[in-house]
Parts: C-alpha cells; sequence; structure tokens
C-alpha cells in the first residue's frame, strides 16, 4: 500500500515504454485536397423598341397671402386662370428593332491537377487508382500542418452583349402656370394685394411620322 501512495519509482518508469507525441500546432486533423474546374458561357443578346405618341397638358393655378406680425392689415391674392387647349396627333409613332445573333462560345480544356504539392512537402494524387501507406507509429500518423488545403481553381468565361435599340416619340406638352403671392410681414394698417390672371389658348398638332430602324447582325466566337 504504501509503494502504490508513492507512485513509481526511476526504475519502473525507465522500463515503460512510451512514444512522444508532437507539438499540437503541427498536428494533423484535416487534410482537404478540392479541384475545380469552372467554366463559364454567358451571352446576353438584348433587341429593344419603343413608340410613343403622347399628349400631355399641366396648367397650374395657385394664389397665396398672409400677415404675419401685422396689426390692421389686409393681404389678398387672386389668381385667374382661363386655360384652352387643344392637342392632336396625326401620324404613328413606329419604333422597328431587327437583330439576328450567331454567338459561338468554347469552354477550354480542364487543367490536369494531378501530382501537386501541398505546403508540408507531400503529394496530393488525384487519381482515383493511387493508393497512400499510413505511418503505423503514432508520432508518424500526427505528422503534418494542423490544416492541409490544396485548391486548384481553372475559370474560363465567355460573355457577350450584343445590344440593339431603337426609339421613336411623337409628343405635345404644355404647363401654364399662373401664380400671385401677396404677404403682409411686420406691417401696420398695410394692404398686400396680388392679382394674377392669365388666359391661355395652347393649340398644338403634329402631323408627321416619328421612326426608328435599328438593324444588327452580331457574330461572335468566343
Amino acid at each position: 500500500m504504501e509503494s502504490a501512495a508513492n507512485g513509481l519509482s526511476d526504475e519502473e518508469l525507465m522500463a515503460e515504454g512510451a512514444t512522444a507525441l508532437p507539438d499540437k500546432e503541427v498536428a494533423s486533423v484535416l487534410d482537404l485536397n478540392a479541384d475545380l474546374n469552372l467554366g463559364i458561357s454567358a451571352a446576353a443578346p438584348i433587341d429593344l423598341g419603343v413608340a410613343a405618341n403622347a399628349n400631355v397638358a399641366a396648367p397650374i393655378d395657385a394664389a397665396a397671402s398672409a400677415n404675419v406680425l401685422s396689426f390692421g392689415s389686409g393681404s389678398q391674392a387672386l389668381a385667374d386662370q382661363g386655360t384652352l387647349i387643344t392637342q392632336g396627333i396625326t401620324g404613328d409613332a413606329t419604333a422597328h428593332s431587327v437583330q439576328d445573333s450567331g454567338i459561338d462560345q468554347g469552354t477550354a480544356t480542364p487543367t490536369d491537377t494531378t501530382g501537386t504539392t501541398d505546403p508540408a512537402g507531400t503529394t496530393a494524387a488525384t487519381d482515383p487508382t493511387t493508393t497512400t501507406t499510413a505511418d503505423p507509429t503514432a508520432a508518424g500518423a500526427l505528422n503534418g500542418n494542423l490544416l492541409n488545403v490544396d485548391v486548384n481553381l481553372d475559370a474560363n468565361a465567355g460573355i457577350a452583349a450584343p445590344i440593339n435599340g431603337a426609339v421613336a416619340a411623337n409628343a405635345n406638352v404644355a404647363a401654364p402656370i399662373d401664380a400671385a403671392v401677396a404677404a403682409n410681414i411686420g406691417s401696420i394698417d398695410s394692404n398686400a394685394t396680388a392679382v394674377a390672371q392669365q388666359d391661355a389658348i395652347i393649340n398644338q398638332d403634329i402631323n408627321g411620322n416619328a421612326t426608328a430602324g435599328a438593324e444588327q447582325q452580331s457574330t461572335l466566337k468566343q
């Protein structure tokens, strides 16, 4: 009982067999070998045609009157608007867009990534028939970096964007504005009067055709 309490003697400790483990920072717990071959072929032929006939009228009538810090004062604002708007469009707005695109895109041959070497000096073979023999000792099984990553990326991108556009428009726009503003500020026994009178007669006519034509033929080889 006394010997068990005192532990092992020096002779008994030397008689034991043990294998020293490497430091934690060089213990390999994950070995990743990823090969990614990415080929992108993108084509975006865009054909656009826009045609419009528009009549727009925006008569605006406004009056504003104010008395600020005024005693015995009067403020008047009068806006009188008479608007007659006649709009006419005779014609066609035509947009014609023709596009003929021939696009031939090829993907490059992936790069052979077999036999690459990781930072620890070992060979990462991608051949599925290759086998690896593990170190039988505990220390050999834990040799290497904490994280071994071997990534091979081959990217080939072919992008083509032929764009064809045509826009045609016929437009009538009228915006008569009538406004009157009167104000008394810090005045005594004062009168502020604003009168705005507007008579607007607008006649708009469009006779004709607005035509836009666009033709495109694209032949792309990438």
